[in-house]
């Protein structure tokens, strides 16, 4: 998160360091004449049939029961913290957790990363307030390499999703991810996976199966570049951007990362587009991956 936008989210944040307790408001007496009115019309209106209380329900303003992991929190004031927290129907949100950083905050314990949990709050505002979190369960810990590749994924998800936009189905695509890392899955293949799946789902994934001058399908036999934008062309000599055979952009989209050339050129290839969409932006975890790797 950039200073700008903690700036913004303090700015926002209220000022009182516990939840203010709800004031009950009494409205007004209402003339006799719309007394009556209104008696008519709940005589004359159908009974309806109440819902059936589900495990996620949404009130205005209130949120209870959401899936989520947290993606990064830091301190605010002397016992709260500002969390990101990915959600799965409401994507990531940034939320405060008053007292979480009291001894005996139930909490405390439970804001882990990559923990799965069942989340709530309360707030219209774009920082909320987290009114509870459950550990939920049933995912291994990560541990090692896999950890720091849980924290890359993590990073790629703050920097790369806009607030309050819902990626459902990259939720699901995280957790299975999270799965595979945990279960000592080859990380290289999981994290090309979930980073081709991230662009996707954000929609500025190029198709890589398609040649966009030609308008013909890509030839596995071709070297190609790929424009972040557009999508493969046939290379130039005066081409800047990395070059990729037609078999790595089709073994791509098929999810086949067997082949040793397909691992290296596809890691190439996504570091060079993922660096284009972040403007730039350097990732720290992915740095302190590759500093590991040469050791």
């Amino acid at each position: 998160m950039s200073t700008t936008t903690l700036d913004a989210d303090i700015a926002a944040a209220p000022s009182q360091a516990e939840p203010e307790a709800e004031r009950e408001v009494v409205p007004a007496p209402a003339p006799a004449a719309t007394i009556a009115v209104s008696a008519a019309a709940s005589t004359a209106a159908p009974a309806k049939r109440p819902r059936a209380p589900s495990r996620e329900r949404t009130f205005g303003t209130k949120v209870a029961g959401q899936p989520a992991f947290v993606l990064h929190s830091y301190p605010y004031k002397e016992t709260s913290l500002i969390i990101d927290l990915f959600t799965r129907d409401f994507g990531r949100v940034a939320l405060i957790a008053k007292g979480a950083k009291r001894p005996h905050s139930q909490l405390r314990g439970v804001l882990q990363t990559f923990q799965p949990l069942s989340s709530s709050w309360v707030g219209k505002s774009e920082l909320r307030t987290l009114t509870d979190a459950e550990w939920v369960g049933g995912m291994l810990p990560l541990e090692k390499t896999a950890l720091l590749c849980g924290f890359y994924l993590n990073e790629l998800l703050v920097k790369l999703l806009a607030r309050d936009d819902a990626h459902p189905r990259l939720f699901d695509h995280y957790v299975a991810t999270l799965n595979q890392l945990a279960h000592n899955e080859p990380a290289p293949i999981v994290l090309r996976k979930f980073e081709r799946a991230l662009l996707k789902e954000t929609g500025v994934a190029a198709d890589l199966t398609r040649c966009i001058e030609t308008r013909r399908a890509v030839q596995a036999d071709v070297v190609y570049v790929v424009d972040p934008e557009r999508g493969p062309r046939p290379e130039r000599a005066a081409d800047p951007w990395p070059r990729v055979a037609g078999k790595t952009l089709l073994d791509m989209e098929r999810e086949d990362y067997q082949d040793a050339a397909t691992q290296a050129q596809s890691k190439q290839l996504m570091r060079f587009l993922l660096a284009h969409h972040l403007g730039g932006a350097p990732l720290n975890t992915r740095q302190i991956l590759i500093d590991l790797m040469q050791l």
